[in-house]
């Protein structure tokens, strides 16, 4: 059904689990004109089934499946490989857009979308995962000290110190922040932040995003001038710095 997508075997494998056919067909063909190759399916089984027998680089799931949540899908997946994953969610599921995060997914997009932007995170990942730049944390086992260099976070007290200097934090820079230290590297859109660090996102805005980063930038470079810790990807949104 799908072999009109199919490209030659030296571009990137994509792997689309969508039931609606019209959305299927659509990132399809935006990610064969982008220059991917782009397998589709409607359900975790068939997804499975096409893992098994052929090698991808990346998965852009559905949450609502017919036979499975994209979730259980996920974990499947989890269990075989660490193959890099977008998930794809109704803005109404705000809890599946955090949930999916929490899990270990690599990005997010809403519905309604645009191919084109969902195209450019897959360009994204991919040149993370391809630079060797995924990052594991390397937790403390005797305190809830998560520590990142050259920053350290301390969950149980809520502090945060910068090349050994204590960072002065309001609750919601030091959730970005915590989120950005999770995934140094990852593109952050505003939405995302939205959910990660407000208690209520729906009263959050874009441009009040920009100015909470703008100020827990401004915190960190006055203790290191010399160092932009926070990069701004332009129309997509923000990332913590990953070479020191």
């Amino acid at each position: 059904m799908f072999d009109r997508y199919l490209v030659p075997a030296m571009k990137r494998r994509i792997l689309v689990v969508e039931d609606e056919p019209s959305i299927l067909d659509n990132i399809l063909y935006s990610l064969e004109t982008e220059g991917f190759e782009a397998n589709g399916c409607s359900t975790g089984g068939e997804a499975l089934s096409l893992m098994a027998e052929q090698k991808f680089d990346l998965a852009i799931m559905d949450i609502g499946l017919p036979d499975t949540s994209g979730f259980e899908l996920f974990k499947s997946v989890r269990e075989r490989s660490e193959l890099p994953v977008i998930f794809l969610t109704a803005r109404a599921d705000e809890i599946d857009r955090v949930a999916g995060l929490e899990m270990g997914a690599d990005d997010y997009v809403v519905k309604p979308f645009s191919p084109r932007e969902l195209s450019a995170r897959v360009r994204v990942i991919l040149r993370r995962v391809a630079g060797g730049t995924t990052f594991t944390a390397k937790e403390s086992t005797d305190s809830d000290t998560v520590r990142r260099s050259p920053i350290e976070i301390d969950e149980e007290r809520i502090r945060v110190s910068y090349f050994g200097e204590g960072v002065p934090l309001s609750s919601t820079e030091f959730r970005l922040l915590r989120a950005f230290c999770q995934h140094p590297g990852r593109v952050w859109s505003r939405n995302q932040l939205m959910e990660i660090a407000w208690t209520d996102p729906s009263a959050a805005m874009e441009r009040t995003v920009d100015a909470h980063v703008k100020t827990l930038r401004a915190k960190l470079k006055s203790i290191r001038p010399d160092i932009d810790p926070i990069e701004t990807h332009r129309g997509m949104g923000y990332a913590l710095k990953e070479n020191w």
